[in-house]
């Protein structure tokens, strides 16, 4: 035990370093994490890790299903429900179909049931590799909505797909009708579930006199109950960890009041979400020796060949449907046709931005190796190998190539929506004035008597003007952002030379380490409003 221990740190802070060495190179870290997957598996005398297939499926997807909810914004969500249904649902359904009857034919000894199974392992597109990828390129806001609402759903579709065809393969019965209709029973319990949940996990964090530590620890702890709940009852707990997220993160304003407890929930979960894609690369790296011995009849050459038939038809069934979906929907009704087409480049870049990732990997993993008589589960070591490739394929190959493509196409905003500044200078100012109005009607008679609730009130009026005459010189057109670039580079420097002050500071003693700790929060918060790195 302490041995595993100790490898899995070492390969983690490998991986930890790749991740530094993508940033400094500016190519998306899960790309460099499928590569350091493929490397481990060649180290000689890695040793073979032993983990039980159902703990990978429950420790991994969750989190990871919650994370994704939590930072889904409902209204952007809402308002592009109609694409992003038909691509979370309606995509993965017919992807899921086409590998399956594509694999039987393809691969001897695979049943339907097999190919229906991978079929749904490896039809949702991972949002963490797309975001990634697509992080500062200048893509269009409905794009990456649609990107990351479809991730969110369509997890959840597929695992269901992957959740059949499992219990299909165990029994050896499989009906199409039957399973259509369990489908729906078993996703809305779920949703049921999942809602049900949220509620009590939303009075615990609003009622009780819980601590920031506790609000985060709950927060960890509510996918897995909700997830365990869900299977308790033969429900979905894929949906019932979507929608508890979903519900807890548009209810947030109200559980989280303090900067505090949000700051310390942003912490533990990018650190927990940023360790779990990086340790499920790492297992299928010590796992894939084994995985290639117990391929049994196939050759490994079998596997590749068999990988990259699937990968190609993933990708060119995501096209396939993707341009149908976006206008045909345009054709048939006139209130769709209101909002601004999305052309040509819109649908090129959401489908081949359809790289697969950590999602699919753990599923896979999360194949149990034996069957209920005990026997080998058949084909496992080929689907999860098959699986990896699907995976390193549209990782590093469309990975690598799209931000080239976007460059090449010169994307632009295809919608009218106010730029990040414009908005933050509304809001700033919006929250201003309704700090003094609740001054002017409420405690107007305590400014002549409170010094400092008359200096706070002055300042308010100060902010007011200046934050009117911020919001009109953002009014610009783009020949004018280059001025708003210069003055964010300016805060930036200043914000840093802020930093290196505080830090003498500190080093004379002559403040308290807590006044220091918060002024860099401060300036921390500051550059957030210029940068945008929340998430």
């Amino acid at each position: 035990m302490h041995h595993h221990l100790l490898l899995i740190l070492t390969l983690l802070f490998v991986v930890f370093l790749l991740v530094m060495l993508a940033q400094r190179i500016k190519v998306a870290y899960p790309i460099f994490l499928v590569l350091a997957g493929l490397g481990i598996s060649f180290i000689p005398g890695i040793p073979l890790l032993h983990l039980n297939p159902e703990l990978i499926f429950l420790i991994f997807l969750p989190p990871l299903l919650y994370e994704a909810a939590w930072y889904t914004s409902w209204n952007d969500f809402w308002k592009w429900k109609r694409p992003i249904a038909l691509l979370a649902f309606g995509l993965v359904f017919f992807t899921s179909t086409i590998i399956a009857y594509t694999s039987v034919s393809l691969i001897p000894g695979f049943t339907l049931a097999l190919g229906f199974l991978l079929g749904g392992i490896v039809s949702p597109p991972d949002a963490v590799a797309a975001a990634t990828v697509l992080k500062g390129m200048g893509v269009p806001k409905r794009i990456l909505t649609i990107l990351e609402g479809e991730s969110l759903v369509n997890d959840a579709s597929s695992l269901i797909v992957f959740k059949f065809a499992l219990a299909a393969v165990l029994t050896g019965a499989f009906s199409m009708h039957q399973a259509v209709g369990q489908f729906f029973l078993v996703a809305g319990m779920g949703i049921v579930v999942g809602l049900a949940g949220a509620h009590i996990v939303y009075f615990i964090h609003r009622f009780l006199p819980t601590t920031p530590a506790i609000d985060a620890a709950l927060t960890v702890m509510t996918p897995y109950i909700l997830f365990l709940a869900a299977e308790q009852f033969h429900y979905s707990g894929v949906m019932a960890v979507v929608t508890g997220g979903l519900f807890i993160s548009w209810r947030s304003h109200e559980i989280f009041q303090t900067g505090s407890t949000r700051l310390n929930m942003l912490g533990v979960w990018t650190t927990m979400i940023f360790v779990m894609n990086a340790l499920v690369f790492v297992l299928i790296g010590l796992e894939l020796p084994e995985i290639i011995h117990g391929l049994g009849n196939y050759s490994i050459a079998d596997g590749i060949r068999y990988g990259l038939i699937i990968s190609a038809i993933a990708i060119a069934l995501r096209f396939l449907w993707i341009y149908p979906a976006a206008f045909v929907p345009r054709w048939l009704s006139a209130s769709i046709r209101k909002d601004p087409s999305p052309g040509w480049k819109g649908p090129l870049i959401i489908g081949w931005a359809g790289m697969r990732g950590v999602v699919s990997l753990a599923t896979a993993l999360s194949i149990p190796l034996l069957m209920t008589d005990g026997t080998a589960f058949p084909q496992r070591n080929l689907i999860i190998f098959i699986t990896f490739v699907v995976i390193f394929v549209t990782l590093v190959v469309q990975g690598l190539t799209l931000p080239f493509i976007i460059k090449l196409i010169k994307l632009k905003e295809i919608d009218s929506i106010s730029r990040s500044e414009e908005q933050q200078a509304g809001i700033r100012l919006k929250l201003d004035e309704l700090a003094l109005h609740l001054i002017d009607k409420h405690h107007l008679d305590k400014v002549t008597e409170n010094e400092l609730l008359g200096f706070y009130r002055e300042g308010l009026n100060t902010s007011i003007i200046d934050g009117k005459k911020h919001l009109e010189s953002l009014e610009c057109d783009e020949t004018e952002l280059a001025e708003i670039h210069t003055y964010h580079h300016v805060l930036l420097e200043i914000y840093a030379a802020q930093r290196k002050e505080l830090f003498k500071l500190r080093k004379e003693k002559f403040f308290s380490d807590e006044e220091i700790r918060k002024a860099e929060l401060q300036l921390d918060l500051n550059e957030l409003t210029i940068t945008g790195n929340g998430h």
